[in-house]
């Protein structure tokens, strides 16, 4: 089953603020343009072959000096078209939610949406009305249409606030919405606030997002010291992209206190997560030095890999030409091993 990924406004969707130089990307990481609308699916459970990982390619980021400090992403364009999380892997709670996501885990995308409708009508079940956002925004089961998606979100925010639990998945992806400001009039402030709320209630997409707006001022007061924060709690969640963001944070000593030890730490821990900033990055510190001891065959092992995955550096460059051949070929030899391919 694929699902259109988001936020990427972190689905592509954070809005660049006119004449702000962003120094973070306010897109989260594996930001995908929206595919085309799925294939109308057949009312039976489908069985699908395991398909290769593969490794993400990021957009290409200014290049910092050796001497200078780490540098985050820059800001891209974001997305024509919000597309919503996607779905948890974790079941519901409720036994008899589990049926609707049953269904909608196997493909049954009518049999999901004729569920969700009835418990969401006559039992007012803010997961459910969340289902019904997923369906009608990915046109799963049901002609897609963003106006009914917006507004199953908004009574899935609204019923969480009523529960004072909240519901993540909506606010989230209602927050969405309202930066994209086709379906919705856009409204910065009203995304800060559902991405508040999501990310209160522990979703590290919202958390890594409203970092983003703290850091650049967006819809809310300008804070690094709570965007940091952020970064950090989305980071502790396994946000690839938070775990960049805070581990230049470190490096550098921008709103925490300066722990270049750990910053390697979480850049080796997202560079084996395949995130190519990462990898350029800590391939800088170990060719460098800066924070970590030499490693040259390492660090250009590294710069080798992002590069492959269309994150290049001119200057890393010139120090893998610096090499012996046979240093090269050891380079060489170990990002091949890395990317799983071989010499022709």
């Amino acid at each position: 089953m694929k699902l259109l990924r988001p936020i990427s406004l972190l689905a592509g969707l954070l809005m660049t603020m006119a004449g702000a130089t962003a120094q973070v990307s306010l897109t989260p990481p594996a930001a995908q343009p929206p595919a085309s609308p799925p294939a109308a699916k057949k009312e039976a459970p489908k069985t699908k072959a395991p398909t290769a990982a593969k490794k993400p390619a990021a957009t290409p980021t200014p290049t910092p000096t050796p001497s200078a400090p780490l540098k985050p992403a820059v800001t891209t364009k974001p997305a024509a078209t919000p597309v919503p999380s996607p779905w948890p892997t974790a079941a519901f709670e409720d036994p008899n939610v589990d049926i609707v996501y049953g269904a909608y885990q196997r493909g049954l995308y009518k049999t999901a949406f004729d569920l969700a409708i009835t418990r969401a009508q006559y039992n007012g079940d803010a997961k459910a009305m969340t289902m019904l956002g997923e369906l009608y925004a990915n046109g799963l089961g049901i002609k897609r249409d963003y106006a009914k998606a917006a507004d199953w979100y908004q009574r899935a925010a609204d019923a969480g606030d009523r529960d004072k639990l909240g519901n993540p998945r909506a606010a989230y992806n209602l927050a969405l919405l309202y930066l994209d400001g086709n379906t919705l009039p856009q409204d910065v402030k009203r995304a800060a606030e559902l991405l508040r709320t999501a990310a209160d209630a522990g979703n590290p997409e919202a958390q890594y997002a409203l970092a983003t707006f703290y850091k650049e001022g967006t819809g809310v007061p300008k804070d690094i010291d709570k965007a940091v924060r952020l970064l950090q709690a989305a980071a502790l969640a396994d946000n690839v992209d938070a775990e960049v963001e805070y581990a230049i944070a470190l490096f550098n000593g921008t709103g925490t206190p300066r722990n270049q030890a750990a910053a390697v730490a979480l850049l080796r821990k997202a560079a084996r997560q395949n995130s190519p900033i990462a990898q350029n990055r800590l391939a800088r510190v170990l060719v460098s030095g800066l924070g970590a001891p030499i490693d040259k065959i390492e660090g250009l092992k590294w710069h080798l890999v992002a590069k492959t995955a269309g994150k290049g550096d001119p200057e890393l460059d010139e120090r893998l030409a610096e090499l012996s051949p046979e240093d090269r070929a050891k380079v060489e030899a170990a990002a091949r091993k890395w990317t799983g391919t071989t010499s022709k």
